[in-house]
């Protein structure tokens, strides 16, 4: 997945009040797991870091319809990028899951992002693995 390594938020994501600003970083060689760090704007911001995957890579069929009228930028499919944020759990018998409802979309030129909530039956925490 060709993303930028620095993303600029619409509006902060959801729960985290204030982070506009995040370096994504690739976990892995093939683009499916991103870090995302939140980039301080003073000395009083407390960083913050998610997990990130392209979400085909475990949901094949996942293709949300995204409205073009719902992104803050005019929208260009082939410069579209959606990841979703990771959820740890918390232990052998809660496994990660992935929040297909609200993905983060990407405008792949510019870095500018949003968290953008879907409208149809998408899951909250769809199970990984």
């Amino acid at each position: 997945m060709d993303v930028p390594a620095m993303l600029e938020l619409t509006s902060p994501l959801l729960g985290l009040p204030g982070h506009l600003h995040y370096a994504l970083e690739p976990l892995d060689d093939t683009g499916v797991l991103f870090a995302l760090r939140s980039v301080p704007q003073d000395e009083t911001d407390a960083p913050v870091r998610l997990f990130v995957v392209s979400p085909v890579a475990h949901y094949p069929d996942y293709t949300p319809t995204l409205d073009a009228d719902a992104l803050p930028w005019d929208a260009d499919g082939d410069h579209t990028a959606v990841l979703a944020v990771v959820h740890p759990g918390h232990g052998a018998d809660d496994g990660p899951t992935v929040n297909l409802l609200a993905p983060l979309v990407i405008d792949t030129r510019s870095g500018r992002a949003a968290q953008i909530v879907l409208d149809g039956d998408w899951p909250l925490r769809a199970r990984v693995g």
